[in-house]
């Protein structure tokens, strides 16, 4: 483990979404000399910028925005590389500092060394469902009385924390596969894989190689420690010798959560079977009535809050038709589609928005915003009511539901026409709902 107090060390990418962030701040913290080197140019990295104005302006972080330097690589003592840069092993810059016998790591390969017994990590890889399972894992531990961190992929950095981590806590990471590819000789003690489907086939450049990425977090586990493997997962996984494997049954499910799916059962009875396996004293019970407390994930199909009766929806992140079509499908399974108030619409990516209008008069209505709300009125037969913004959308439901109604954001678009991201949006959503944000 290198100790980063006086070297000299190269961030490479900041991110948009701050994705260097986390491993910037602490670094500083921890005394080292941080040049911060991004494509990207300040106009684009305002938000993270903002994170780190007081580093910049102590002379702590130095900057390098809009290009790359091959300088900055071979003449610093460590290499953090943000894991969005893809294929990071033919990267002609992380190729030069390590030429230069620079050590190369990321923001979670400095965490996990750092982190007092790995024996207390849960990982969660899959393609699908990783999010939401790693968020259900930690909040059925905290309500039932352990002490979890939340970290990894799931979003912000648990390494300005870890000094506060006990050995007796848990850690639960959600691990992508490019974040997995940097964590070559190390495995979680408990491992979960929800499935595995073709996927960032951009980053990883091969179907061959994202999959061998994701087999990385069992491949070093040790005799005694647990695999929960999702009923997609083939017979032939990979395993050490030894390891306890917890299958999970293809009509496993937790019943009365409050996020709406079968896909969401099908998380709920991962993430039981998991802390069931890792806390014995624990009664299922105990575990399921923890996660009918969960109310999603920010923006993802969550469960903002009721008011006279009608529940509002948050799932700001759908941007893609079958996102919203999924959302849809979600409340159908309940029984509930027909009282539903559908707000759909957005920025403007080409996507095919018809088979969103198809289902127009299953609903209790479609309210159409954005650039493409006039396209997405127009394919509804009649059907869909444009509303223009989502402050018209929420006027109008707000003149039409009643008690036992669902309003649904699930815009099946970008937010770029009228919003800065869609986590905007979705706090937007909650504000006109007279609610606090997700």
């Amino acid at each position: 483990m290198i100790d980063v107090a006086g070297r000299r060390v190269t961030v490479m990418g900041l991110g948009r979404f701050g994705g260097g962030l986390g491993a910037t701040r602490w670094l500083a913290g921890q005394g080292a000399s941080v040049l911060v080197t991004d494509l990207a140019g300040p106009e684009k990295l305002g938000e993270p910028l903002g994170e780190i104005a007081d580093l910049i302006a102590a002379g702590r972080v130095e900057l390098r925005l809009g290009e790359h330097r091959e300088g900055d690589f071979r003449g610093c003592d460590l290499l953090v590389a943000n894991p969005a840069v893809p294929r990071p092993w033919e990267n002609r810059y992380i190729e030069a500092a390590r030429s230069a016998g620079v050590r190369v790591t990321s923001e979670i390969g400095l965490l996990v060394e750092r982190l007092p017994d790995r024996r207390r990590v849960i990982g969660v890889t899959g393609s699908a469902g990783k999010s939401t399972t790693t968020a259900m894992v930690a909040h059925a531990l905290n309500a039932c009385g352990r002490c979890a961190h939340l970290g990894g992929n799931i979003g912000g950095s648990l390494l300005e924390a870890s000094g506060t981590i006990a050995p007796s806590d848990w850690v639960v990471l959600e691990l992508s596969s490019a974040m997995l590819h940097w964590l070559a000789g190390w495995s979680p003690a408990l491992a979960v894989v929800t499935n595995v489907s073709p996927n960032h086939i951009d980053w990883h450049g091969t179907l061959e190689h994202y999959v061998a990425s994701k087999r990385r977090i069992t491949a070093d586990q040790a005799p005694g420690e647990i695999a929960v493997l999702g009923p997609a997962i083939a017979p032939d996984w990979p395993l050490a010798s030894g390891v306890r494997v917890v299958r999970i049954a293809p009509d496993a499910r937790v019943d009365g959560l409050a996020i709406p799916g079968s896909h969401n059962a099908l998380n709920g009875a991962v993430a039981s079977a998991v802390v069931g396996a890792l806390e014995p004293g624990l009664t299922r019970d105990a575990i399921e009535a923890s996660l009918r407390e969960f109310r999603g994930l920010p923006h993802r199909l969550r469960l903002v809050g009721n008011r006279s009766g009608v529940r509002y929806f948050d799932d700001s992140k759908s941007t893609t038709p079958e996102a919203s079509l999924l959302a849809m499908r979600s409340f159908e399974e309940r029984g509930e589609l027909g009282r539903v108030h559908l707000i759909a619409g957005g920025y403007d990516k080409g996507s095919d928005l018809t088979p969103i209008a198809a289902r127009a008069g299953e609903l209790a209505g479609l309210y159409c915003i954005g650039k493409t709300g006039p396209a997405l009125a127009g394919a509804s037969a009649g059907r869909g009511l444009m509303c223009g913004d989502l402050e018209g959308a929420m006027a109008e439901i707000t003149r039409r539901a009643n008690a036992g109604d669902v309003v649904l954001l699930s815009p099946g678009c970008a937010s770029w026409d009228q919003f800065e991201n869609f986590e905007a949006r979705g706090r937007a959503f909650a504000a006109l709902a007279g609610l606090a944000p997700a």
